[in-house]
């Protein structure tokens, strides 16, 4: 599966952004998806994960309560709502998904496929 993220960009603190993750390629249904971000100097973190057979979304605690991600298979197409935008959400977002997997890991390593990122960036 091929991923493409985008809809980051330049926000005020308090403010929202939706990213978006499109797939192509194999059946995205098929996939556990998650969102990660990186910010600069920082290591590469865990924000939030959907089973491929659906069931609840895992967030990080650092997010919860801001940040929402859905699915909509039908468009092969994960997003990531974001409100509350803090400075220290400043990163780049990547997407990533595995395949058939029903358990949401959170390290980078159990996922085989990525996005090329979308940077976000907030200002104070």
């Amino acid at each position: 599966v091929q991923l493409q993220a985008s809809g980051g960009g330049l926000v005020q603190a308090g403010g929202s952004l939706r990213l978006s993750c499109a797939a192509s390629g194999r059946t995205f249904s098929s996939y556990a998806m998650a969102w990660f971000r990186q910010a600069p100097g920082k290591e590469r973190e865990f924000v939030a994960g959907t089973p491929w057979s659906g069931g609840s979304t895992y967030y990080a605690d650092s997010v919860k309560g801001r940040f929402t991600m859905s699915r909509d298979n039908a468009k092969n197409t994960v997003y990531l709502q974001i409100a509350g935008l803090k400075p220290e959400d400043t990163a780049v977002y990547y997407c990533a998904g595995r395949y058939r997997s029903s358990i949401i890991y959170t390290t980078r390593d159990k996922y085989d496929y990525w996005g090329q990122g979308t940077q976000v960036t907030v200002s104070s």
